[in-house]
């Protein structure tokens, strides 16, 4: 929302990938990592990218906790062999997406495979029990469904706009000051 207090998720669009009773866990997905490209990283890590649709892609500011661990959010990739996952750490999301954190989807896209569509993220976004709520309570943040549109397709700087169109509404039509009735 325009009021938020936090100026660095001001404009913010995070897709939630964890909630319950201890907290949640995000990704924010509009957010560059300060200029930080997707082939630059993986020339960090030793790992040439073999993935000419990704290359000069940004990776995303997740959020501010963590900033040195990687996520790629993407559709789910099973193993051919099984019906289990093809990477070693991915937590299974709603509409068949995964967020995974082990370095073998790394090495699956330095040697030209990997998920389709995909996003990076550097850092994640998270709330103690109770925090999202207490937030949402407070009109902080609006919610909408999670569209694989928004996450792939759309260009980052119109996320929070695409976003705010899930419910039917514009930016301008937002007001900094909250309330309740």
């Amino acid at each position: 929302m325009p009021g938020m207090e936090d100026d660095a998720f001001a404009g913010s669009v995070v897709y939630i990938c964890e909630h319950g009773p201890e907290g949640a866990l995000g990704l924010c997905i509009n957010k560059t990592a300060d200029g930080v490209l997707l082939d630059d990283l993986f020339d960090t890590m030793g790992l040439p990218l073999h993935r000419p649709d990704l290359a000069g892609s940004a990776v995303l500011w997740g959020g501010p906790v963590q900033p040195e661990r990687g996520f790629v959010l993407h559709h789910r990739l099973e193993d051919p062999d099984s019906q289990l996952s093809r990477y070693t750490s991915s937590l299974t999301l709603p509409d068949g997406l995964q967020v995974t954190t082990s370095r073998d989807i790394l090495q699956d896209m330095a040697e030209g495979g990997g998920p389709p569509q995909l996003l990076f993220t550097l850092g994640y976004s998270a709330w103690d029990g109770g925090q999202l709520e207490d937030e949402l309570l407070r009109n902080s943040w609006l919610t909408v469904p999670a569209s694989a549109d928004v996450l792939f397709e759309v260009p980052l700087e119109q996320r929070y706009e695409r976003a705010l169109a899930l419910l039917g509404i514009q930016s301008w039509m937002l007001s900094s000051a909250a309330g309740s009735a």
